[in-house]
């Protein structure tokens, strides 16, 4: 059997498998996990040099699996001004005032986080010049799909006067011409974005394509630091697994230069970004990336798309109108024929495929394109999946498991259950319709397989918050029941993560032969109380048998 180079004792291990259920000790061997069981018999088989850590009687997991994250523009973003919370032309001034002052010298003054109604409405270019005229600033919404630019950002950005963008994109412009201020998704943005000279890092998302111009060695040395922010970051809540939602190669290679470095923290999957000015046949850089990195730290293997934007600035796709918009459902990002082009063309590469659809017009336009694919190339066990379902009609529930469907959900973004407010986004949705909104429970009772994150950025990357959030999220009027228990929620954050990208025979238990990655809580998970569990954090974080995140002691 062999020696164990690392051991924790005196820990009350949750493994999530179902055979095996709970050990109070767990010997590591390397990269792998050599045995669970009782103290004594683990300590017996410690070798020379062997690491013990003492648990104290807290909870030991699998490492955490965050399903959908932004790990690149995450990293970046943590230096950015947080407005997350602030409310009001107060609190407002006094916040950019003193970023702007902390950071004379910063080429664009960037706030992320903004609420869609931080003034009771939305912002103005006037709202921000009158805190700060005489620099570019820009404000990105928690979700990303909208940014408020003051009027020197727009002027320098050449987009005062509008722009003619692609379907799904604004510029909402005033009744004098020109531009507001508010940008609606990616494209609108983009141009003001372009001013901060971070193109390498936001390439990934802005396009999927390379950075242009190619970067020098200098350029990726200097990208590493954000993005081991980033890992820094997730270490620290307890992950040792991330996939990625956007990226291109530059991702892969500033995270192959960290890993060369011995400084790379967590397991990685990025994926080939298809922007909808893309054609099928880029697909073969898919598999091009996906052969190039293909091992346990690092891998590519799919296809991510957008389907749509979101339901706070009414560019998710619906089936019906918006109840204020009548005439208005939110335009898909590509049509019936180009996604069932693109979806059998990827899932006959062997790729499997991800895409963002928050609006039931939107989800059922992907289950159609899934439902292609298999008419086309035969079913397989692709596990292709859809990102957010924010909204579904009834009639497709049942088509995730009856497709095997990865549902990829966010318990963070529920309004009302963590951070964001359920108003006004529930009032973008048909009361009648609020029964069929961030559904959880019922997906997973109708057979699809969840698996969790939190879309960080978008939203706080805690996992613990993100439990807790699960377990005590309300129910909307008319609504049943979304929340789970405490092992349902845990599943979603380890067994339910490895199943959806095909790593389940490997980790996200604790198990004999699996990755040595774990998580050390704070404490005991199960005999906290489930509005407490956010307040819980991971005292030491282990991925592939290294300590990668120790707390204060």
């Amino acid at each position: 059997m062999g020696l164990a180079t690392l051991i924790v004792t005196n820990a009350r291990v949750l493994t999530m498998d179902d055979d095996n259920p709970r050990a109070e000790a767990i010997a590591l061997q390397g990269e792998r996990i050599l045995a669970l069981g009782d103290t004594a018999t683990i300590l017996s088989l410690a070798g020379g040099g062997c690491q013990v850590i003492d648990a104290g009687g807290a909870t030991v997991l699998p490492g955490f699996i965050e399903s959908h994250l932004h790990l690149f523009m995450g990293g970046n973003e943590l230096a950015h001004l947080q407005l997350l919370g602030v409310e009001g032309p107060e609190a407002l001034t006094e916040a950019l005032t003193a970023y702007a002052s902390a950071n004379p010298d910063a080429v664009m003054l960037m706030g992320q986080g903004c609420d869609y109604a931080i003034y009771g409405r939305s912002l103005t270019r006037h709202d921000i010049d009158a805190i700060v005229a005489d620099r570019p600033v820009l404000f990105t919404a928690a979700d990303h799909h909208t940014a408020w630019a003051n009027t020197k950002a727009l002027e320098m950005a050449g987009i005062l006067q509008g722009r003619s963008l692609g379907t799904g994109n604004e510029i909402v412009m005033g009744e004098d011409g020109l531009a507001t201020g508010e940008l609606r998704e990616f494209e609108a943005f983009s141009p003001v974005l372009k001013l901060t000279g971070q193109d390498r890092i936001n390439a990934g998302i802005a396009t999927g394509e390379e950075p242009v111009p190619t970067p020098s060695h200098d350029d990726l040395m200097a990208d590493l630091e954000p993005m081991e922010r980033g890992l820094q970051h997730c270490a620290k809540q307890g992950f040792t697994s991330l996939v990625n939602m956007d990226g291109n190669r530059y991702t892969l290679l500033v995270l192959s230069e960290l890993r060369r470095q011995g400084r790379l923290t967590a397991r990685v999957r990025v994926p080939f970004h298809y922007r909808p000015h893309r054609q099928v046949a880029d697909l073969a850089g898919a598999t091009s990336l996906s052969d190039e990195f293909r091992d346990d730290w690092l891998s590519s293997g799919f296809v991510k798309l957008f389907m749509d934007g979101v339901v706070d600035s009414e560019t998710a796709a619906m089936i019906h109108d918006y109840p204020d918009s009548p005439g208005w459902k939110g335009d898909p990002l590509h049509t019936a024929e180009r996604f069932n082009e693109i979806a059998i063309e990827a899932d006959r590469r062997g790729l499997q495929i991800a895409v963002h659809a928050i609006g039931d017009g939107a989800v059922r336009r992907v289950l159609d394109g899934y439902e292609a694919a298999q008419a086309a190339n035969g079913k397989r066990d692709a596990r292709h999946r859809i990102e957010h379902i924010e909204l579904i009609d009834r009639a497709d529930v049942p088509r995730l498991a009856a497709l095997g469907v990865t549902a990829s959900i966010q318990p963070v973004h529920a309004p009302g259950a963590m951070d964001f407010p359920v108003f006004p986004t529930m009032n973008k949705l048909a009361k009648h319709r609020w029964k069929d909104a961030y559904l959880c429970r019922e997906l997973a009772e109708a057979g699809a397989h969840l698996a969790f994150a939190s879309d960080w950025p978008v939203a706080d990357i805690n996992p613990f918050r993100g439990i807790q959030a699960a377990m005590t999220r309300p129910t909307y009027e008319g609504a049943n029941d979304q929340s789970l228990d405490l092992m349902a929620a845990l599943k979603g954050y380890t067994i339910g993560g490895a199943y959806a990208e095909h790593t389940e025979d490997r980790k996200g238990m604790l198990k004999p032969g699996y990755l040595a990655d774990l998580v050390i809580l704070s404490g005991d998970i199960e005999a906290t109380a489930p509005e407490e569990i956010g307040t819980m954090s991971a005292a030491k974080t282990i991925c592939g048998g290294r300590v990668v995140w120790e707390g204060a002691a």
